[in-house]
């Protein structure tokens, strides 16, 4: 019988981090994996929770607690197949989900014992269960007639896919970049998401029966009538690219650059697909924004040895949206945080030269919730810079050719969904999930979406 108060003896535990003097010279992960014996450990201070909190904090409402008590037992291909069932992508939401905000956020013993350790486990997972051989068992998959395009393959996309393959359907992705992944891999830096994962991931679907056709823009390569009269679904998960303006004067001066084509050029240069990469070298950088892309933002600049990082965001830092992990080791690794500061301009005549800020302080919560930040008078300052990032998140960026499709979309730019099925577009035909269905959010969500999508589609085609 398991003994459920481990947790006062066994103290919450994280897998050994790269020392931040070491690890800004690389763009190689910061974490390295727990030990058998160590995730074994960590497991063990699950509570077994009657209902466990972490699983509805979850998007994707992972069975935790059950494969915590396999990892405890030591049972890594169950636990494996267990995270399978509700995460198409569980070794990269182990990674890059903000855990502090979801099931860690969620845990019983967040407050005063420290929370289990689930996002390394669940990464340490599908890692050792990769390193075994293991790989979807598909022999009592039947398959049917029915075939599926799906035109973007980032995470929902390929959770999409996934669940169609384990029901017998054919899905074919078309993506217009040269690897899977999207933002996972061409907007996610390296030190957060090593690029051989979403590769083998890549491997994993393929194995399973998933055809991928890169360097194919739906729209321009091909020509979007074509799939449509060649499949019996189309599913559209292409996510939000469009960069959030913050609508002062200066946004265009020479050195100010929107988030995405900085992060994209940096891996691409990584990934030594092109070396034409935006750099902050020897440069006093200013970041603008609190999310996770800034932080990657922040973090990717002091990889290239930028000679200062300062970020700015407009609300003090428990306010912020993004994973408190990520800047805390931003924070380790250099950067500067100014809190309660809004930018108001980017000063220069024709380049940067600093960004104009004012003061604020929180008011009452907005309609979602947060609290709103309002200036202080008189508390205007500028901020010397040599370049500047904005990284305020994305809005969508409908096709061209959604419109003559019958693919209607309301007046923020996301796609109508939910007709006579979930996630059904204004084109019966025609299923969506992911960022352009919801906005800018999370990968977990978007591998959600997919999936219940997916299961919509399979009714829409009678299996």
């Amino acid at each position: 019988m398991k003994d459920t108060m481990q947790f006062l003896d066994i103290q919450r535990e994280e897998p050994p981090v790269e020392k931040a003097e070491v690890r800004i010279y690389s763009y190689k992960e910061i974490y390295a994996n727990f030990t058998a014996e160590k995730a074994s450990q960590q497991a063990g201070r699950c509570l077994d929770c009657g209902n466990p909190y972490c699983e509805w904090k979850c998007p994707v409402h992972n069975y935790i607690p059950t494969w915590l008590d396999l990892i405890r037992d030591g049972k890594i291909i169950e636990a494996a197949e267990m995270s399978h069932k509700t995460n198409s992508l569980p070794e990269i939401c182990g990674r890059i989900c903000p855990q502090d905000k979801l099931c860690e956020g969620a845990c019983t013993l967040e407050d005063g014992f420290g929370a289990v350790s689930i996002g390394s486990i669940e990464k340490y997972i599908t890692d050792e269960a990769f390193r075994l051989g293991w790989k979807p068992d598909m022999s009592n998959v039947i398959k049917t007639d029915k075939t599926v395009a799906i035109i973007g393959a980032g995470p929902a996309g390929l959770a999409c896919a996934d669940i169609l393959t384990r029901n017998g359907v054919k899905a074919k992705i078309y993506d217009k970049y040269s690897r899977i992944g999207g933002l996972l891999t061409f907007g996610i830096p390296p030190f957060k998401l090593d690029k051989n994962i979403v590769e083998k991931r890549k491997e994993i679907l393929e194995g399973m029966g998933v055809e991928f056709i890169l360097n194919t823009e739906v729209g321009k390569d091909i020509d979007f009538q074509d799939i449509y009269d060649s499949y019996d679904a189309v599913f559209l998960g292409m996510g939000t690219y469009k960069p959030i303006k913050g609508g002062f004067k200066g946004e265009d001066l020479k050195n100010v650059y929107e988030a995405l084509p900085f992060l994209i050029s940096n891996i691409n240069n990584e990934l030594q697909i092109d070396s034409n990469v935006v750099s902050m070298k020897d440069q006093n950088v200013i970041i603008l924004g609190g999310g996770d892309t800034a932080m990657d933002c922040n973090r990717t600049s002091i990889r290239q040895q930028a000679e200062s990082v300062t970020c700015i965001y407009r609300r003090d830092e428990e306010n912020m949206p993004g994973s408190k992990k990520e800047v805390k080791n931003a924070k380790e690794e250099g950067v500067k945080f100014l809190f309660n500061y809004q930018p108001i301009e980017i000063i220069g005549d024709k380049e940067v030269e600093g960004v104009k800020v004012v003061k604020t302080k929180l008011g009452p919560p907005d309609a979602i919730g947060r609290k709103k930040p309002i200036i202080i008078k008189n508390s205007e300052k500028i901020i010397p810079a040599d370049k500047v990032i904005i990284a305020f998140g994305f809005l969508p960026s409908p096709a061209g050719w959604f419109k003559e499709n019958n693919i209607d979309i309301k007046d923020n730019g996301l796609l109508k969904i939910d007709n006579d099925y979930l996630y059904q577009t204004t084109n019966d035909k025609i299923f969506a999930g992911g960022d352009m269905t919801r906005g800018s959010d999370l990968v977990v969500t978007a591998v959600f979406e997919g999936r219940e999508a997916a299961e919509n589609i399979l009714d829409y085609l009678e299996i």
